[in-house]
């Protein structure tokens, strides 16, 4: 029998009668049990109360839905039990209303107000959830209230929802039914916005949202946090998850994530660490820290001093993903000697056939590791550079310092004064 409903709101449908065919009342609708659906969220099972009792009732033995009548198919439904709450079910009111979720859409946390139900396929699932004053005041039941005012004042009460695909709850349970859906967003949200949500959210729900999240992204978060927020979200990982993460970071990032660390649990994630990766990440760490070498990054575009502009492309191509600055293409010696810098605008516009050796500039700007950050930042601002190289105490090529983490560290110095 196929069932009459549109799109329809939960709170219109909560409390409602639940008739048989015959119109006699088998209770009040309570809830609904979801199921993982095809492409939405599905309705498996209708729960009502009758005389203290809670039943529940196959969606399929359902006839009717709509916000003013709710019946079964014949008198007696087969499927029609008492109600046992089963292992790893949602039941939507209770763990979505009301519930802090992450608008994937809009970088932000928010609250359910309301929920959206629709057909699909023949099925009741869920569309969208309401996280607006609209949805607030229906659920209420205040809506035409609302309206009537709003017209009298000559506005409208904005819509506020977000599609389902768009939603990651933050309770474990319901994160069941979206994290296939929003994992791939939640990757996709900036890590400064990532960073954002992390702080507004109960301490209890970060490991959601990391879990949500692969070891890159949440790396680049972490490095966004406060130090004391961080050491909060840090506490909420074992040290093989930790680890993991730290390897997919920047080394000069993840030192500083250690150096806020106990020296025993820092010394225990390096330990568990990629041994190239721990020792780059220690080099960093046994430098100064307002020193040039305690602010450099040891990962650089490294290119080679007898290849062609083609080949250096084709490198451009190979491995620029792995290299967090790319604006500057560094051309080292097998003794790590730095023998010129050629921009990436110069290789585009460079003949492919041409040496790098033509177009590099051998008059390089550097500084060394022991350099104070003012003498760093002074020289990027003179040459209007974005990253500079770092030369050690032996003369050779260590890492490069960039001008975005320069103004990091100097732009929360620079608006305190301002205040």
């Amino acid at each position: 029998m196929t069932k009459e409903f549109n799109e329809i709101y939960l709170s219109e449908v909560l409390g409602k009668s639940v008739i048989n065919n015959k119109g006699e009342d088998l209770g009040e609708l309570r809830d609904l049990i979801m199921i993982p659906g095809e492409v939405f969220p599905e309705v498996s099972h209708i729960v009502f109360r009758s005389n203290k009792i809670t039943k529940s009732l196959p969606w399929a033995e359902v006839a009717l839905f709509t916000h003013v009548v709710i019946s079964s198919v014949g008198i007696n439904p087969p499927g029609l039990t008492n109600y046992e709450p089963q292992e790893g079910e949602i039941l939507v009111r209770r763990g979505l209303l009301d519930k802090q979720i992450v608008d994937v859409d809009g970088a932000k946390v928010v609250r359910v107000n309301d929920i959206k139900l629709g057909k699909f396929n023949d099925k009741l699932c869920i569309f969208s959830v309401d996280i607006g004053f609209r949805g607030l005041l229906r659920r209420l039941g205040y809506i035409k209230f609302g309206e009537k005012i709003a017209r009298m004042l000559k506005q409208d009460i904005p819509a506020a929802e977000i599609s389902w695909e768009y939603v990651q709850p933050l309770e474990p349970h319901s994160s069941k039914l979206a994290l296939n859906i929003a994992r791939s967003q939640m990757n996709e949200i900036h890590p400064a916005d990532l960073a954002d949500i992390i702080e507004s959210i109960p301490i209890r729900n970060i490991r959601t949202v990391l879990d949500s999240i692969d070891p890159e992204t949440t790396g680049d978060a972490l490095y966004e946090l406060e130090a004391d927020m961080r050491n909060i979200v840090v506490s909420q990982l074992d040290a093989e998850q930790l680890s993991d993460i730290l390897e997919e970071m920047e080394p000069d990032e993840a030192a500083d994530i250690l150096s806020d660390l106990p020296q025993d649990t820092a010394k225990e994630l390096l330990d568990k660490m990629d041994q190239e990766d721990a020792d780059d990440i220690q080099e960093l760490l046994d430098r100064e820290d307002d020193t040039a070498g305690g602010f450099m990054n040891s990962d650089y575009f490294r290119l080679s001093p007898d290849i062609t502009v083609g080949a250096a492309l084709e490198q451009v191509r190979k491995t620029g993903n792995e290299v967090e600055t790319i604006y500057y293409g560094y051309i080292v010696t097998g003794e790590d000697r730095l023998e010129g810098v050629v921009s990436l605008k110069e290789l585009l516009m460079s003949p492919l056939a041409s040496h790098i050796s033509e177009v590099m500039v051998e008059n390089i700007k550097t500084v060394s590791v022991d350099d104070e950050l003012v003498e760093v930042l002074e020289t990027l601002t003179k040459y209007n550079l974005i990253a500079l190289p770092v030369i050690d105490e032996d003369g050779q090529m260590a890492g490069i310092v960039t001008v975005d983490d320069i103004l990091e560290h100097y732009l929360p110095r620079m608006l305190k004064w301002r205040r």
